[in-house]
């Protein structure tokens, strides 16, 4: 208590509050002013994977091997809804000369159309001879903004060729020529783009709902905006240390993990900010001085707050544990956002309370029964009437019923957390792109026209040390998921190192043709072992982007089941050290993971019957575990407080029934934020970011309305003084808390 009042002191003083604003507007411009930006300092060509996953592997010995065997192709999906005419065809073939003669950037090749005879080209199109598919080759260590300058300079080439820019006419055109590129490099471009264009969309988006959000619970303009300027100051110094951290190499930063981390900031930023402003309103009620009521807030909430912050930061730090490079490179960014963000809640926003005082609260200021006698007084009025203690109806409920709230809660919450078991997942990034992107009407042209394993073949390589692998092939064709086998080629290094393109007979980059590597891999085992070829296991190699998504998943599966266990036990062990009560520590926990499964299956049925997903991107449990059980424990982390606090001086049951109805308001207007700023991203393009937003804000509201009211307060009622086990807590005489 020591410690927080000589915070309030110096962060609410009359020098000091100045002081503090002025150290953070002037770290906020030094910073800005002399550190690069974490915008400019953007890898969205940073590898998910490390160098010893199997299709990395297989990818540096294609590299080594095989003449563009690593590289990543751009398709060119030509359509004439007529057909494709001879002139088409020809100036196909002379596009592919020009960029045989002058390559555009991160270029490493094109297959000699031009020397083919117009007929074998002809041969090349679909079957209703409306459509071509042809490849140029990029450097697969090109980041996305490279891809991209190599293919804006191709578009430009081929509308210098053509006359006209193909690239830009309607999919569906019935005569007109188009054009779409797509495989791995337009769906790689089309991706960064997506995030690079929602980052300020996002930002004007989640700045506009919390200024609706906070004007439409608090009526107040100046209190609207006070958290809004603490978090732009906060975002003014956490950026540019994070794009130093990214210019010196010890962190990367992508589009994705900057556009999520804008709405983090706003979201728990304004979350803890309430909890100051929330105590600081009650209590200039009470308090004439508003020094000593800032003060006094201060010291109130203090704890709270830094618990809280320090939970979510440390929840996301677990993230390094992480194998996965998405998953590695949400930690840094996002933690130290949230920790600068509580560092402001605790010094800037009380700074800028202090400078305002009540005036922040204008035009319904909180004044003492005093004041408003005086002031009715000197208008001339009678004095108010003394304002009735408000007594929540949930809390008494809570108290009342408690046996009833925890049944119902639990059937309700276990109901919705049944539906997560039919949850169906996807790796297919493409699947999550708006229609009309071009990476996804050429794809879709593939499917129709061709085979849509052409998309992204699988490369089987194998190590045939000497052995007839002849049948490779053969086998491989013979596999029911295969649609076709390219010839073999043999290393240019080692001869013995024989390579397969292999077509899959669905979408390469759907969940079934993942779940065939293994198989795949087994079938290229089995025709070794046969060959005579001994440990057949390690001369095996697959690449491309199928095998790629497998590892994706197979990692990712492995860092859930190694970060969710960390964070579960660093927020006990936290609780644990800030309640000092083993049983409060396990039934926090609990609550708020039967939460997030809630949140988790309520979100599937919205995602798949409102919304006709098939499946959910792979990625969202484990990001949204770890926001959840975070911020979801922050809620319980000030409720709880306000009860141990009221329990020292009043019966348990009593502590109870005002530390709900104390903490009612604020949580659920910061609940209502945080849930806001997290819908925000259901408004995106990127289905990916939708489904997020979807789940995450069901989970807030959650916690809000059905886990911090009811059934956290239900359970302590129910377990009396035993919730504070082994602690012990001193109870007025009467209190009949264990009911």
């Amino acid at each position: 208590m020591g410690r927080n009042n000589l915070l309030g002191k110096w962060v609410a003083g009359p020098r000091g509050r100045w002081i503090t604003l002025l150290v953070w507007l002037l770290a906020a411009g030094l910073l800005s002013a002399l550190l690069p930006s974490e915008n400019g300092q953007e890898d969205n060509g940073a590898a998910n994977l490390s160098a010893s996953k199997p299709s990395v592997q297989a990818a540096a010995v294609a590299y080594e091997e095989f003449e563009g065997g690593a590289d990543l192709p751009a398709l060119l999906v030509w359509h004439r809804g007529s057909g494709l005419t001879d002139s088409d065809l020809r100036n196909i073939q002379e596009l592919s000369a020009a960029l045989t003669a002058s390559p555009v950037p991160h270029q490493t090749g094109v297959p000699p159309l031009q020397q083919l005879p117009l007929e074998s080209l002809k041969a090349q199109l679909s079957k209703d001879g409306t459509t071509l598919v042809t490849a140029v080759l990029f450097d697969p260590k090109a980041d996305a903004d490279g891809l991209k300058k190599g293919v804006d300079q191709l578009r430009k080439q081929t509308g210098e060729r053509f006359g006209q820019d193909p690239f830009a006419a309607g999919a569906d055109a019935s005569d007109g020529l188009s054009a779409r590129v797509t495989g791995p490099v337009g769906i790689r471009i089309d991706a960064t783009g997506l995030f690079q264009n929602a980052d300020f969309t996002l930002l004007m988006a989640t700045v506009l709902i919390v200024l609706i959000l906070l004007l439409l619970i608090y009526r107040s303009p100046i209190l609207a905006f006070i958290p809004l300027v603490a978090v732009g100051i906060a975002y003014g110094v956490a950026g540019p240390i994070l794009g130093w951290m990214a210019g010196e190499g010890w962190i990367v930063v992508d589009s994705q993990s900057i556009s999520i981390m804008t709405v983090l900031l706003f979201g728990a930023g304004t979350d803890y900010c309430l909890f100051l402003i929330a105590r600081f309103r009650q209590l200039l009620k009470k308090e004439q001085s508003r020094s000593a009521a800032l003060r006094a807030a201060l010291s109130g909430s203090s704890g709270a707050i830094a618990m809280s912050g320090f939970t979510v930061v440390l929840a996301l730090f677990s993230l390094l544990l992480a194998q996965y490079g998405a998953y590695r490179r949400f930690a840094v960014p996002f933690a130290i956002a949230i920790l600068v963000m509580a560092a402001a809640s605790l010094t800037l926003v009380p700074a800028l309370l202090a400078v305002i005082g009540r005036a922040s609260f204008w035009p319904f200021v909180p004044r003492t029964p005093a004041e408003r006698a005086e002031r009715a007084a000197r208008q001339g009025k009678p004095a108010p009437a003394p304002g009735k203690e408000r007594r929540g109806w949930i809390g008494s409920l809570v108290v009342r019923r408690p046996w009833t709230i925890v049944l119902v809660s639990v059937l309700v919450l276990g109901a919705l957390a049944a539906a997560s078991t039919q949850i169906r997942f996807t790796y297919d990034l493409l699947s999550s792109f708006p229609k009309d992107m071009s990476s996804r009407e050429g794809f879709e042209l593939i499917g129709d026209k061709f085979s849509p394993g052409e998309l992204a073949p699988a490369k089987v390589m194998v190590d045939s040390q000497g052995k007839d692998v002849s049948k490779l092939a053969d086998d491989l064709r013979s596999q029911d998921y295969v649609s076709q086998v390219g010839e073999p080629a043999k290393g240019r290094i080692h001869s013995d190192i024989v390579s397969l393109d292999v077509q899959f007979a669905m979408n390469p980059y759907s969940a079934e043709a993942m779940d065939r590597i293994p198989d795949l891999r087994r079938a290229a085992e089995d025709a070794l072992s046969q060959a005579g070829v001994k440990d057949a296991a390690e001369h095996v190699w697959i690449g491309g982007q199928t095998a790629e998504q497998y590892d994706n998943k197979t990692t990712g599966d492995r860092d859930t089941r190694v970060v969710i266990p960390v964070v579960i036990g660093l927020i006990a062990l936290l609780l644990l050290l800030y309640l000092r009560s083993i049983t409060a520590t396990v039934y926090l926990v609990l609550t708020v993971i039967l939460s997030y499964f809630s949140a988790l299956g309520l979100g599937w049925l919205v995602v798949h019957y409102a919304l006709g997903a098939d499946a959910i991107q792979g990625a969202i449990p484990l990001y949204s575990f770890v926001f959840l059980v975070a911020l979801g424990e922050d809620y319980n982390i000030f409720m709880i407080s306000s009860i141990w606090r009221k329990s020292r001086r009043m019966p348990l049951r009593q502590a109870i029934q005002e530390g709900v109805g104390e903490t009612g308001s604020v949580i659920t207007s910061a609940g209502l934020i945080l849930a806001g700023t997290f819908a925000v991203l259901a408004s995106m393009p990127i289905q990916v970011l939708v489904q997020f937003g979807i789940i995450t804000a069901i989970g807030v509201l959650l916690d809000t309305f059905v886990v911090r009211p009811f059934l956290v307060p239900a359970i302590t009622a129910l377990l009396g003084r035993r919730a504070f086990w082994p602690g012990k807590v001193r109870e007025p005489s009467g209190d009949r808390a264990n009911g």
